[in-house]
């Protein structure tokens, strides 16, 4: 077992210095703080090329004293959102609204920071040329209540229509091939896969919101981060070393997206270069130090409030589920 654990810890340290020379870090801030609290973290794992700053920031993580990170797939039938709810995971990166209607049920998370605005994109036929059109349209989802059917919601009462009523939601376990095949008049798709529908030259389809461009959902963060309360409440020295960690990683995504890109595949974190590299192009990293992550919350909250999905006011949201403390902190420690 000893001899398991040195191994261990040689690797670590390759690592760290692997980190190091990769991102072009300098020594970090944290030298200046008490040591972490705990050297344990655990980070979600999956498919999913937006979270490329949570994957690359485990190594700066182990640079900076947290030196036991785990990257965990947890159950893929719910949402990643879940995997925090249950404690499967420490920290979660995932849309406002997803987050807002953990906060709404009870569970004790506090969001924490923005990481960068894109993600997603609604395509459809030449049936709908706008969302005012998608009255009585079919629209494919994976899952009710899941974030793209709860995104394309937000999207239609934004323009007047009923969600509910006005939308013909139809649940499909691929929702890209059901528009394909004529079934679905739309869909909600991630950048990793629209940048490749959008270089076909027969595909039966065109972009109608990119919330990477489109206001007022361009002005927002898509993603953000969540830890639970447990965890920030016990760890807050370690808290802000984890938010750090992905922060840097966001900032090298943003300046050298295609050395991130490869990284992501090197790692073992993401399959496709192509795929990681158009992502971190489309969906920008570095609006994390200039958009309001309490903002892109109160947005949120009350567009779900409006459509009737959360009962709680958008103060209520804030005053319960948020902690900007470490992200103040971080903006001045972090300033280019």
């Amino acid at each position: 077992m000893q001899v398991i654990q040195d191994r261990r810890t040689f690797l670590a340290g390759l690592s760290a210095a692997g980190s190091a020379a990769l991102f072009n870090i300098r020594p970090s801030n944290a030298a200046g703080e008490p040591p972490p609290e705990t050297t344990t973290v655990r980070l979600g794992k999956w498919e999913a090329y937006c979270w490329a700053a949570v994957f690359l920031a485990g190594e700066l993580m182990r640079a900076d004293g947290i030196t036991d990170v785990r990257y965990v797939t947890g159950d893929t039938s719910v949402d990643n959102s879940q995997w925090l709810a249950r404690g499967d995971t420490d920290f979660d990166m995932n849309m406002p609204s997803m987050h807002i209607k953990s906060i709404e049920a009870g569970v004790p998370i506090k969001v924490l920071t923005g990481v960068h605005t894109g993600c997603f994109e609604l395509i459809a036929n030449n049936s709908v040329p706008a969302v005012t059109d998608m009255r009585g349209k079919r629209v494919g989802v994976w899952n009710m209540g899941g974030h793209p059917q709860i995104l394309t919601s937000l999207m239609a009462n934004y323009v007047g229509l009923d969600p509910v009523h006005d939308i013909r939601w139809v649940e499909t376990a691929d929702p890209m091939q059901d528009f394909i095949d004529g079934k679905v008049d739309a869909f909600l798709t991630d950048t990793s896969i629209s940048h490749k529908l959008r270089a076909q030259k027969n595909f039966p389809g065109h972009t109608v919101v990119n919330i990477a461009v489109d206001r007022p959902w361009s002005q927002y963060f898509c993603c953000m981060v969540a830890g639970s309360t447990d965890y920030v409440t016990k760890y807050p020295v370690a808290t802000k070393r984890v938010l750090r960690a992905i922060l840097k990683a966001a900032d090298f995504c943003a300046s050298s997206p295609e050395l991130a890109a490869q990284a992501l595949v090197d790692r073992g974190f993401l399959p496709n270069y192509d795929s990681a590299l158009a992502t971190l192009k489309e969906n920008p990293h570095d609006k994390w130090r200039e958009y309001d992550a309490e903002d892109s919350l109160r947005f949120y909250a009350l567009r779900l409030q409006e459509t009737g999905m959360i009962k709680s006011s958008p103060q209520q949201i804030l005053a319960n589920g948020t902690d900007w403390r470490f992200l103040n902190e971080l903006k001045r420690e972090l300033k280019t």
